[in-house]
């Protein structure tokens, strides 16, 4: 990243969250790529955004050993946080961040994650005084990703803010697949395409305002949030607002399995 690039990134920290358990990958954080840990991978990547500060929040002192020992700051959390964003709420807290301060969540499982993407988001919530929140999204080409449940879909209103997220087809391309949804079996293969930009798939990275994770572990949980599953939903019930950062390119995926992990392996290693 050039000297510029650094210099026009607005005042931000980036905190990793780590927590340690994972059913299909155990110990992920740790799990090493060319000779360093995961989370340090992620670390490097939010450090080369022009953060102000890197900081790994975790619930286990093996992740604080390695973060520190790869000089990362690093800070352990309880380990009963239900989510990412609780987790960076007692950061929020601890530190004791001014109101403003803007706070990137980095997922300690992408460590292919573009630096200037998060640069971006939080340059977007900087520009965004109206928004507690910023979040990124890029526009779905292809219509087996439009139905698919595990990929999360955000319409914007006129101004870019986020109107609703789901895990459902929206918004719902009536002409293209016709007027009876739900009311039969969708055949996705025979579907076409979306037209460009007018589905757009939500990427889960989100710079914050320390006053809103300051106040997100109160805010009582919504009915919108516990049926899709989306805890973005908690903070647009109790009538937060999210920018929405449109970019043309969907980022490279993160680690999930062993076989995501040996991938990434291959590519940091071919960069040799």
């Amino acid at each position: 990243m050039t000297a510029n690039a650094r210099h026009d990134a607005p005042p931000f920290v980036a905190v990793v969250p780590a927590r340690l358990a994972s059913t299909r990958l155990p110990e992920k954080p740790l799990a090493d790529i060319a000779g360093k840990p995961m989370v340090v991978r992620v670390a490097e990547r939010a450090r080369e955004a022009g953060a102000q500060r890197v900081l790994i929040a975790t619930d286990d002192a093996r992740v604080l050993a390695a973060a520190q020992s790869h000089g990362f700051d690093a800070l352990l959390t309880r380990a009963d946080h239900p989510s990412g964003t609780d987790r960076l709420a007692e950061v929020a807290t601890q530190l004791g961040l001014d109101d403003d301060t803007i706070v990137v969540n980095v997922q300690g499982d992408e460590p292919l994650i573009d630096p200037a993407l998060v640069r971006d988001v939080a340059s977007h919530l900087a520009d965004r005084p109206d928004c507690a929140i910023a979040t990124a999204a890029h526009p779905i080409v292809d219509a087996a990703e439009v139905f698919n449940p595990n990929v999360v879909k955000v319409v914007l209103d006129a101004r870019g803010v986020a109107l609703y997220f789901s895990r459902a087809p929206i918004p719902w391309q009536r002409d293209a697949y016709g007027p009876q949804c739900g009311a039969q079996a969708i055949d996705v293969a025979a579907m076409p395409a979306p037209r460009a930009g007018a589905v757009l798939r939500h990427i889960g990275l989100y710079a914050y305002r320390a006053r809103f994770l300051r106040t997100y572990p109160a805010l009582a949980q919504a009915p919108i949030e516990q049926a899709e599953m989306l805890e973005q939903l908690r903070a647009m019930w109790h009538g937060e607002r999210i920018a929405v950062r449109v970019t043309q390119e969907a980022p490279a995926p993160g680690v999930d399995t062993p076989a995501d992990l040996e991938r990434v392996r291959t590519l940091f290693l071919s960069k040799r």
